[in-house]
This record gives structure tokens, sequence and C-alpha cells, in this order.
């Protein structure tokens, strides 16, 4: 399938993030979070990044654990409080690549199609569930700021 058609078949729209989603399961159980807000236990999406697309810098306050699906292979940069980077590299070979990875909880991550001129089709599993009221996109001074080691990275992957 082209990204294209994915798109059509899935019924995906474009993402704020960058790329395409759907929303394919939310929970109707619920969790009451430490904060004492009330979420869905879980939810999932489809996640296609093509045409040279990426998923700029953006946190949530939950764990995501991505699943790959299709295409190639899609990198997941997540900074971590130590001023660290670690590089999940979703694939469909498992001598290169893993199937499925968690960002945490708070940490800042975007993500990219290692050649930009093919396509990944994930799936992201965010428990508690996803909430866009809790998505937050990254200013890119202030993740400068913090992440200074990572300067190119960052910037290559800002919003446009």
């Amino acid at each position: 399938m082209t990204p294209q058609a994915l798109v059509h078949h899935l019924a995906l729209q474009p993402h704020p993030e960058g790329g395409f989603y759907r929303e394919t399961y939310r929970s109707p159980e619920t969790v009451t979070c430490a904060d004492g807000v009330s979420r869905s236990a879980s939810t999932a999406i489809y996640y296609l990044l093509c045409d040279g697309a990426w998923s700029t810098w953006h946190r949530i306050r939950s764990d995501e654990t991505w699943h790959f699906h299709a295409g190639t292979a899609l990198e997941v940069h997540e900074l971590l409080p130590d001023g660290e980077l670690r590089t999940h590299r979703l694939g469909a070979d498992p001598h290169q690549t893993v199937f499925q990875a968690t960002v945490q909880a708070g940490h800042w991550f975007a993500a990219e199609v290692a050649d930009p001129a093919s396509f990944a089709l994930v799936g992201c599993t965010v428990a508690p569930g996803f909430e866009f009221s809790e998505f937050e996109l990254a200013d890119t001074d202030l993740l400068l700021q913090d992440f200074p080691a990572h300067e190119a990275l960052i910037k290559r992957l800002a919003r446009v």
C-alpha cells in the first residue's frame, strides 16, 4: 500500500505534531491519576509518517508505547532528564530494530522515518489514556537551553 492509500483505508487525519493519525481505541475504564484527574485507562492510535514529515518535539503526561506495523524504520528520539538522548529504532528487522518501544511520561520526544522518501505506519498506546489537553508542543528555544548537546537534532525536528 502507498501512504495515500493507508490514509484513505485507515481514515487517518492530519495530526498537530506532523503526520496522520486516527484513534482506534479508548478504554471505557477510567483511572484516577496522581493529580486527581480521571482519565481513560488506555488509548491507542494508528500513526503514519510519510512524504518527509516528522513528529515534532512534544511530551505527554503518560507513558507511550510505539508499535511498528509497516513501511521502513522509524526513529523515535527521546530526551532524558539527565540531558542524554535515547533513540528507539522501530522496524521489521529484529536484528537492527525493535518492534515496540516506550517513551516515558513527561519526556520530550520526536520521531522521523529513517528514509524520508519512504513511510512508517505505527501504533501508539498510551496509559493512562491520551488527552489533547495534556499534549505539549515544545518551545524550541527552551528545549535548546535544557538540551544544548542535541542542538542539531532539536532544530531539525522543530516545528516549522
